[in-house]
């Protein structure tokens, strides 16, 4: 029989609130500034980037892995990206079967200009989470990071 880990728990349910806070007060900022959720600003900047880096295009299905959705959800919210003229999808020219998803010009404007919202919002929640004591040891944790992006 496994022993019960309390200390695993309390970090685990520490770590949700904290992304819980975050996510909560970057998506009232962001919605309030530029109409945007956090998981459509998630997909523009994850595209964003893929674009920037070498000029390759995310098929949907890696599109729903970079930003931690299901395939269903990925391709509701893309829908609406690409409704309102943010996204646009083709089909992959080697590969009848894959679809990519690209950002427009009206999309990269958008996200540049939600970006400083994005991070101040972002340098603001993990401010307030910082104060608490149960959270300021993730919250220095985050702080330190530096994560490359995703390539595929």
């Amino acid at each position: 029989m496994t022993r019960p880990e309390p200390g695993l728990a309390q970090g685990w349910c520490a770590l949700s609130a904290l992304h819980d806070r975050i996510e909560a007060h970057v998506e009232r900022a962001l919605q309030a500034g530029h109409g945007l959720s956090v998981r459509e600003y998630s997909v523009l900047n994850v595209l964003s980037q893929q674009h920037d880096g070498d000029g390759g295009h995310f098929r949907m299905n890696q599109l729903a892995d970079a930003v931690v959705l299901s395939q269903s959800a990925t391709t509701r919210l893309v829908n609406r990206l690409e409704d309102r003229g943010l996204l646009t999808r083709y089909l992959c020219p080697t590969d009848r079967r894959g679809i990519y998803t690209d950002v427009t010009e009206a999309g990269r404007r958008l996200l540049e200009e939600a970006r400083p919202t994005n991070d101040t919002a972002l340098r603001e929640a993990l401010d307030q989470a910082g104060q608490r004591p149960d959270l300021a040891p993730l919250v220095a944790a985050v702080r330190t990071l530096q994560v490359e992006p995703a390539r595929s």
